[in-house]
């Protein structure tokens, strides 16, 4: 029992010795490959599902992420200090952070939000939808552009829309001839960027037809920005997500650093992507490499630059900033802060944004995520919540192979957003079964049910798209971490589409309060998966589809 203990803790272990090697990068690097391995082999004895077995194969190898050590924090939240060695940390007040709960409570929102910009709006999503809810957002925009030229002074306003470029170009109608009307009236106020990304290039671009081509790599990044105030979520702009789609939402009020953060982020990332023009043809920014008639690894090191660029220097203006004020390890009191006219309250809640490029090889949430999967203790509860389960081999060997409870909630059948599709579209909930089966037989063949767990959102009428993760640390009852954005902990998350999300970190007992009833609200809809689940009529799946499923695994 003690070296089996021993070998439990020693991924934990190593993780923090690394925190004591500053300037030692090749060890750190070392010792980082062993904690994975160790930590990811535990379990490597026992049977394993053939079809996992035989998964890597008929993948394209990826190579192994060292994810960064946890720091020697204190207690309690600020054991996840360490996250700001990666990304720049914002210290609010809980007040200033909301949770939404509803599509219509977030259509409102934006609307509302709309109608009293001044300064900017900042719109990043996979996609404009065409029907007459999405024409209400465009009217608003078009209103408050309107008000802006007819104020009594020159109006600074500025809308910046980024959307990708395959989705948003789909059929005769579509995200572009949606927008062009605001670009032709409001040309010098408005901003409409179409991400392609550099993986689509050549005879693949010419012969794969509309739709299909989205999978090979997408702008998948859902932020709304208006003046200070942030929504992040994992929500596009369509009617379904404003009605009776389920996702998550989170606003942040007057938070001016966290926006100018994102509003610096999807500019960047519009300086890599096509520019709509007014008679609705693109080009691309002056200088910047095409991103697929370029040289590839040119524009990739071009956009790398540009991303990163926007990621440190936010990191260096904070660390500076609390340095001085929020972490008490500065000459800088609160008291001698407030008395030099710096009267925001200490802050109880942090935000860290996480952003994921692997076209980029930018690949920040993915060390975060699996940093906090090794991490997690015994005792801890982690509820993770995906509307397409395709979890890596990674995240799973961490699911599988670590401590803490786990509460896995993702769509049943019925309510993912390809039921009843046509073509080979509507095949693919049956692949997400087929997934969701071998998952489970893997938790049963480890003895793992009573500690890592399968729920299933049915809910009449609607369709599943929220993800994100709560973490409740051992002996508590509260989440004090909680994941929210875009990504959907897939191999499209990881390695393919560009992501971002935040992490929430708070010590408010109000706040974790709110974050606790937003995971309720979603589990409640839910059923525990058994191995009679996959007994139903509804959760055969036809051989063909478990032949392919390995094959395409890697695209949805």
């Amino acid at each position: 029992m003690a070296a089996a203990a021993a070998a439990a803790a020693g991924p934990v272990l190593w993780r923090r010795l690394l925190g004591l090697l500053p300037g030692r990068p090749g060890l750190a690097a070392l010792l980082g490959r062993l904690s994975d391995r160790l930590g990811r082999n535990r379990d490597r004895r026992r049977r394993r599902s053939p079809w996992l077995l035989l998964a890597p194969l008929l993948s394209p190898a990826v190579p192994q992420v060292t994810s960064p050590p946890c720091c020697l924090c204190p207690e309690g939240v600020h054991r996840f200090q360490w996250i700001r060695n990666l990304v720049p940390e914002f210290g609010v007040c809980s007040s200033h952070v909301r949770v939404l709960s509803s599509p219509a409570e977030f259509f409102e929102l934006m609307k509302g939000q709309i109608k009293v910009a001044k300064r900017r709006v900042v719109m990043a999503s996979l996609y404009l939808g065409t029907g007459p809810l999405e024409q209400e957002l465009v009217d608003c925009l078009e209103s408050t552009l309107e008000k802006s030229l007819q104020a009594k002074f020159p109006s600074d306003l500025k809308v910046s829309i980024l959307l990708d470029f395959t989705r948003g170009s789909r059929g005769r109608k579509n995200s572009r001839t949606m927008l062009l009307p605001l670009l032709q009236r409001f040309p010098e106020q408005v901003r409409v960027s179409l991400f392609h990304t550099p993986n689509l290039r050549g005879l693949l671009r010419l012969l794969i037809p509309e739709r299909f081509n989205e999978t090979i790599g997408l702008q998948h990044i859902k932020v709304y920005l208006f003046d200070n105030n942030v929504i992040l979520s994992g929500a596009n702009l369509s009617d379904s997500y404003f009605t009776n789609r389920q996702d998550r939402y989170v606003f942040l009020q007057d938070c001016p650093e966290i926006a100018d953060f994102f509003t610096e982020l999807v500019d960047a990332v519009g300086d890599v992507s096509l520019q709509l023009q007014g008679d609705d043809t693109v080009q691309v920014v002056e200088g910047m490499v095409h991103p697929y008639k370029g040289d590839r690894a040119a524009y990739c090191r071009a956009a790398n630059k540009r991303v990163m660029d926007v990621i440190n220097s936010a990191k260096a203006r904070q660390q500076v900033l609390h340095a001085q004020t929020f972490h008490g390890d500065s000459l800088l009191t609160q008291e001698d802060a407030a008395a030099a006219g710096d009267r925001r309250p200490a802050p109880d809640t942090w935000i860290y944004p996480l952003i994921q490029m692997k076209p980029f090889e930018i690949q920040i949430d993915e060390i975060v995520t699996e940093t906090l999967l090794t991490e997690a203790e015994r005792g801890a509860k982690v509820y993770l919540t995906t509307g397409y389960f395709n979890l890596t081999q990674a995240y799973m060997d961490l699911v599988l192979g670590t401590r803490a409870e786990y509460q896995i909630l993702l769509a049943s059948p019925e309510v993912n957003g390809f039921f009843g599709a046509k073509g080979v579209a509507g095949a693919i909930p049956a692949a997400y079964v087929h997934i969701e089966r071998q998952f489970y037989g893997e938790v049963c063949s480890l003895g793992q049910q009573e500690r890592v767990r399968l729920q299933e959102y049915w809910r009449r009428g609607w369709t599943f798209h929220a993800k994100g993760l709560w973490l409740y640390l051992a002996g508590s009852s509260l989440p004090c971490l909680t994941l929210i954005g875009s990504p959907n902990f897939g191999y499209r998350s990881v390695h393919r589409d560009l992501e971002a999300q935040i992490a929430i970190v708070t010590e408010s007992r109000a706040l974790q309060q709110q974050l606790h009833q937003e995971q309720e609200q979603l589990y409640l809809c839910s059923g525990v998966v058994s191995s009679a689940t996959f007994e139903q009529p509804s959760r055969q799946v036809k051989l063909w589809v478990k032949m392919v499923t390995p094959l395409i695994k890697n695209f949805f």
